[in-house]
C-alpha cells in the first residue's frame, strides 16, 4: 500500500517517483497538522479544594499570558500511515510499542489493508531502520524454489548452480524480512523456516557449514488463521513462533472515519500527478465514498480515486466520475433529495429530520423496525413523520 489505513494504502499500490512526491508530501502533512492544531484553549488549572470553583489560568511571575495547550491533533501519521479513527491512533500506539522490539510479528487483515505497509513502519520506527528490509510474497514463489530463495545456494549445489547466491535471509541480516502471504509457503518449508528462526542460522543449498544471521521475521496472511491452522496450511509450531505480537488490521468499512482523510490525501496526490487542479468531492460524491463497503479496502478507495481525478472534467469530482459499483447500488437504495450530506449549519431539526428519513429507507419504510432502531415508540416515530413531511403508508 501507499498511504498510505488510516488510516491506510495497499501493500502492493503501484511504484512512485518518490524523488518527485517525498517534498509536495510533507507539506501536505504540515499542512494538515497545522489545521488540527490551529485552535488553541486555555487550560484551567484544578478545581479549588474548598467550594469547587475553577481557579485562574495561571499565569508566570513576569505576568506573561496565560498558558495554552493544543487540542489533539487532526490525525495521526507514522511512515506512511494516516488515521484519524480511534481505531488506527491506537494501532499506531501499538505499532511504535512493537518497533523497539526485535521479536516476530505476525499481521493479519483482508488484502488491500496494509499489511505490508505496517511491516515497512514497524522496520523503519526501529533501530534496524538503516539495514534492509527484504519483503517476499509468498504466493509469488514456485514451491520447488523456496529453499534456495529463501536460504540461497553454492556453486554446484544443483544443476544450473553455477555460482554461489545468497538468500534472502543473508540479504535481511541487521534488518528485517518480510514473509507475505506465509499460509502460501509449503509445509516442508515452513518446517526449515522454523528452525531458522529457532538457531537463528541457516544454512545454502549444498553446503555445510551454517551462517549465523541477526534477522527480524514480520509474516502476514490474509487467511483466517484458525481455519488455517485446522486445514493444515500454517503449521502450529511455526504460528507460535511468530506469533508474539499480532496486529489485525481491520477493513476501511470499520473504520468510515479514515475513508475522507484517505480520499483527500489520494486526490491530491493524483492530482499533482496528472497534472490537474481537482480540489475537492461534490457532496454527493462523498456520501457515495462514505458508504460504500470496500471490498477491495485502501487499495479500492485508492483506483477509485485517481480513476476520478483522470475522469474529471472540472475542479470538483461529481458521483458521475466515481466507479459504478459504488454510485448504482446507492442510488437504488437512497432517493436523490437524501444525497446532500451533513452539514454542520444543520438545526437539530434537520438533524433529526435527515437521520430518520435514513433510517426509514434502511428498513424499506417498516415503522416497527424504524421504531426499534431510533429507541422510540411507533407512536412518536408517527408523529415525528408528520412533523416532518415524512409520512409513508402504513
Amino acid at each position: 500500500m501507499a498511504a498510505e489505513g488510516g488510516s491506510m494504502v495497499p501493500e502492493d499500490s503501484r511504484k512512485e517517483s518518490k524523488s518527485e512526491d517525498a517534498e509536495q508530501e510533507t507539506r501536505w502533512h504540515a499542512k494538515r497538522r497545522a489545521q488540527g492544531s490551529a485552535h488553541r484553549e486555555v487550560r484551567n488549572e484544578a478545581d479549588s479544594g474548598t467550594h469547587g470553583e475553577p481557579q485562574r489560568a495561571t499565569e508566570s511571575a513576569e505576568g506573561q499570558e496565560p498558558r495554552e495547550e493544543a487540542r489533539p491533533p487532526e490525525y495521526e501519521m507514522l511512515q506512511g500511515i494516516l488515521g484519524r479513527s480511534s481505531r488506527m491512533r491506537r494501532l499506531l500506539k501499538l505499532i511504535t510499542k512493537i518497533a523497539s522490539t526485535d521479536s516476530s510479528v505476525l499481521i493479519v487483515g483482508e488484502s488491500g489493508t496494509g499489511k505490508e505497509l505496517v511491516a515497512r513502519a514497524i522496520h523503519y520506527e526501529s533501530r534496524r531502520a538503516l539495514r534492509a528490509f527484504v519483503p517476499v510474497n509468498c504466493a509469488a514463489i514456485p514451491e520447488t524454489l523456496f529453499e534456495s530463495e529463501l536460504f540461497g545456494y553454492v556453486r554446484g549445489a544443483f544443476t544450473g548452480a553455477t555460482g554461489t547466491k545468497k538468500g534472502l535471509f543473508e540479504q535481511a541480516d541487521g534488518g528485517t524480512l518480510f514473509l507475505d502471504e506465509i499460509a502460501e509457503m509449503p509445509p516442508a518449508i515452513q518446517v526449515k523456516l522454523l528452525r531458522a528462526l529457532q538457531e537463528k542460522e541457516v544454512r545454502r543449498i549444498g553446503d555445510t557449514a551454517a551462517i549465523m544471521l541477526d534477522v527480524r521475521l514480520i509474516a502476514a496472511t490474509n487467511r483466517d488463521v484458525r481455519k488455517a491452522l485446522q486445514a493444515g496450511q500454517l503449521r502450529e509450531d511455526l504460528y507460535y513462533r511468530l506469533n508474539v505480537f499480532q496486529i489485525e488490521l481491520p477493513p476501511l468499512r470499520e473504520r468510515r472515519d479514515d475513508i475522507p482523510l484517505l480520499a483527500r490525501y489520494f486526490l491530491e496526490r493524483y492530482s499533482r500527478r496528472l497534472g490537474k487542479k481537482v480540489t475537492g468531492f461534490s457532496r454527493e460524491a462523498q456520501l457515495f465514498l462514505l458508504h460504500h463497503d470496500y471490498p477491495g479496502n485502501v487499495r479500492e478507495l485508492e483506483n477509485a480515486v485517481e480513476r476520478a481525478v483522470a475522469l474529471a472534467d472540472g475542479e470538483i469530482i461529481t458521483g458521475k466520475e466515481l466507479p459504478a459499483e459504488m454510485t448504482q447500488r446507492k442510488m437504488l437504495r437512497a432517493p436523490a433529495e437524501v444525497l446532500i450530506g451533513y452539514s454542520v449549519d444543520w438545526t437539530l431539526e434537520q438533524l433529526e429530520r435527515e437521520h430518520i428519513r435514513a433510517v426509514l429507507d434502511k428498513h424499506e419504510g417498516n415503522v416497527s423496525k424504524t421504531a426499534l432502531a431510533l429507541g422510540v415508540s411507533r407512536s412518536t416515530l408517527w408523529r415525528k413523520m408528520r412533523q416532518y413531511g415524512l409520512n409513508r403508508e402504513p
